[in-house]
């Protein structure tokens, strides 16, 4: 058998089995079997496959017709431009999540360059939390675009960080990440005894937080539901619960004039929106869409 004639065996049982964008899958798949990019697949198609090969790619397409997410079988996804490693234990990132990235640099305007373009001197220090961390693909990103920037990624799941400080390492951004596990900022909530503020104080905070109402899981797609870590896909009830709580803690946490960039699930803009009044310490508050011009950022200004 040689590779057009594997592919196309493995997009038609792909798409028996509707397996969503069955194409692409078929092609991830096999360029992981044999360790090849899409250019050698297209330009070697009748290389023969050995038996180990075959068998090692037919076994993959089965796992994925079975619903386990592509990613997870390459073991890969592509986040910033930046290649990150995804297991089961972590989220897999999401091109729309991008948009935080998109909105926390906008934000941060020219506190975001390095060097002040004025005066020629470096930009004060950055620091930032990123909540929720799971594979690091945000703190990781926002590392990446800032280089005077520190960051504290935090987690509830010891596996999901393992796994962030492999790609922060891969990315050669580990030194400036904490890793904290944690749930949301319970770790860096330390009253200090001698003022009424708390130390560290972030310029930014971000995060992708649980928002899929329980209610909701039995519509998920079966990759989703089935594969995914509940705990950062379930945000409640409701699937807004967390977002109270992470924007009480920001608002504690984070300096004047320091931004609050969440990331918004489906139907969830009006009432995250509303969250922000409670405590009368937030300006500018704004919501971005994503391409499909559905609300997927919010971000707010802290007074």
């Amino acid at each position: 058998m040689d590779v057009r004639t594997a592919l196309k065996e493995g997009i038609a049982r792909l798409r028996s089995a509707e397996v969503p964008s069955d194409t692409l899958a078929a092609e991830l798949l096999l360029m992981h079997a044999l360790g090849r990019d899409r250019t050698w697949l297209y330009t070697n198609s009748e290389h023969a496959l050995d038996p180990g090969e075959a068998e090692r790619y037919f076994s993959l397409v089965a796992r994925r017709a079975a619903g386990e997410p592509t990613q997870y079988l390459t073991g890969k996804q592509e986040f910033w431009g930046l290649e990150f490693e995804v297991t089961p234990a972590v989220l897999i990132p999401r091109p729309e999540t991008e948009h935080v990235v998109e909105v926390a640099l906008e934000r941060l305007g020219e506190r975001g360059i390095k060097i002040n373009m004025r005066t020629g001197a470096p930009s004060p220090a950055l620091l930032i939390a990123d909540v929720g961390t799971g594979s690091g693909c945000l703190a990781i990103a926002l590392a990446h675009e800032l280089p005077h920037a520190e960051i504290v990624a935090t987690d509830i799941s010891a596996p999901a960080l393992e796994v962030a400080r492999r790609n922060a390492a891969r990315h050669e951004v580990v030194r400036r990440i904490k890793f904290l596990e944690t749930n949301l900022l319970d770790g860096v909530l330390h009253e200090s005894p001698a003022t009424s503020h708390q130390s560290p104080l972030f310029d930014v905070v971000v995060s992708n937080p649980p928002y899929i109402s329980e209610a909701d899981a039995p519509g998920l797609p079966t990759e989703i539901r089935d594969h995914e870590p509940h705990a950062a896909l379930f945000g409640g009830t409701t699937g807004t619960e967390i977002y109270a709580r992470l924007i009480e803690q920001s608002g504690r946490l984070l300096r004047p004039g320091g931004v609050l960039v969440l990331e918004l699930g489906y139907n969830s803009a009006d009432e995250v929106r509303k969250m922000f009044h409670v405590e009368r310490c937030w300006a500018n508050v704004s919501i971005t869409n994503d391409l499909a011009g559905i609300p997927r950022v919010i971000a707010a200004e802290r007074l």
